[in-house]
């Protein structure tokens, strides 16, 4: 039985190689063809062919992640089709390899793509993405969203702020800082607006050149505005450098870890987490759906043909791939705006679909 478990693992770990880099290589095509348009040959100084294919290969890691689980499904179909057509599959039967034997062949394979599709997901592809972001930053001068940048929200004993970081540089560092400061009754006590900002050791902020309004606007005396101007002030805050690239950043692309602060962080807030809790739960499950593709290809084993094609069967499980990922995003965009529970949101459609591929393996094994 080690001879045919080394045997089948080997053709499925083969075929998902093969298939895997057949669509990098086009996904990264049409990336590098997408990112020309940024690149300035009439400036050596700025942003060129080699920065923009730097670029791409950075995203090739991301793109790996979400490609790992429909290459591991298309994979696994041709090779159990193709042993299924030759009838190597049924002289693997008729030697001994019962459904549960195979079953837990595709089982042990699947579990090492999914440790595979984790390990990319919460530690290469986060940090390959904000080199790439950084990358392009450094270039491309800065790292914004929308006209405004990103804003946030922080909560202390005394006092709450609103933030709003304009512009994420390479080294790290931010640029139009502005920390708007509300006493406990929510009025308006203080606006600073620094020209740049640093993240500090000693959990604060350094903001440079900033300029202080305060409002005095308390009970029984004169409202006053007074307005200085400072080199230097340090802002003492728990919104540490994960936390802006998550708000300037695409959530879906940083660890599990840094979502599950950042959650905590919203909640204690007073914001609504429950975008960010769908990609945590997201992040959670997605690796597991390997195993769901395992298991979806392993019926097509059991079909009975010798003279129709296998790219019929290859489609099918193409499509079967395609379909799995559209829910999977119908069901975050749904949960997000009918509000579900975020656990059950993200884990619905493999739970669905491996339903679905068992009931297909028991009725192929059990009923023919």
């Amino acid at each position: 039985m080690k001879t045919i478990s080394r045997m089948v693992q080997g053709e499925v770990l083969k075929s998902v190689a093969f298939v895997t880099l057949a669509f990098l290589a086009l996904f990264a095509f049409i990336d590098f063809v997408d990112e020309l348009r940024w690149v300035d040959s009439s400036n050596p100084q700025g942003y060129q062919v080699r920065h923009a294919l730097a670029f791409v290969a950075t995203l090739s890691v991301s793109t790996l992640y979400d490609l790992l689980p429909i290459t591991v499904l298309i994979g696994s179909v041709f090779v159990m089709a193709r042993l299924a057509q030759s009838s190597e599959f049924t002289v693997l039967r008729t030697s001994g390899l019962s459904p549960g034997r195979a079953l837990r062949i595709m089982l042990s394979l699947g579990l090492v793509f999914t440790l595979l599709t984790f390990a990319i997901g919460d530690f290469v592809a986060p940090a390959a993405d904000r080199a790439g972001q950084l990358l392009r930053a450094k270039y491309l001068r800065e790292l914004t969203v929308g006209q405004t940048g990103a804003w946030l929200r922080e909560k202390q004993p005394y006092s709450s702020y609103a933030v709003n970081v304009g512009v994420l540089q390479s080294d790290g560092n931010m640029r139009r800082v502005r920390v708007i400061e509300f006493d406990n009754r929510g009025r308006l006590r203080s606006i600073n607006e620094a020209r740049t900002g640093r993240f500090g050791t000693d959990d604060a902020w350094v903001l440079n050149d900033v300029a202080r309004t305060e409002f005095n606007t308390e009970p029984g005396t004169t409202a006053r505005v007074i307005r200085t101007q400072m080199a230097e002030i340090r802002w003492p805050t728990t919104l540490t450098s994960e936390m802006v690239s998550v708000a300037l950043l695409r959530p879906e692309r940083m660890p599990t870890i840094d979502l599950f602060q950042f959650m905590r962080h919203l909640d204690a807030n007073g914001q609504s987490s429950q975008r960010y809790e769908i990609e945590f739960w997201r992040k959670v499950f997605y690796p597991l759906s390997c195993l769901v593709m395992v298991v979806l290809a392993l019926p097509f084993a059991y079909l009975h043909f010798r003279t129709s094609g296998i790219s019929s069967f290859v489609f099918v499980g193409v499509m079967t791939g395609i379909s799995f990922f559209l829910l999977n995003d119908l069901f975050g965009y749904f949960g997000n705006l009918r509000n579900w529970w975020p656990w059950l949101t993200a884990a619905a459609p493999g739970l669905l679909y491996s339903l679905l591929s068992l009931s297909a393996f028991g009725w192929l094994v059990l009923r023919r």
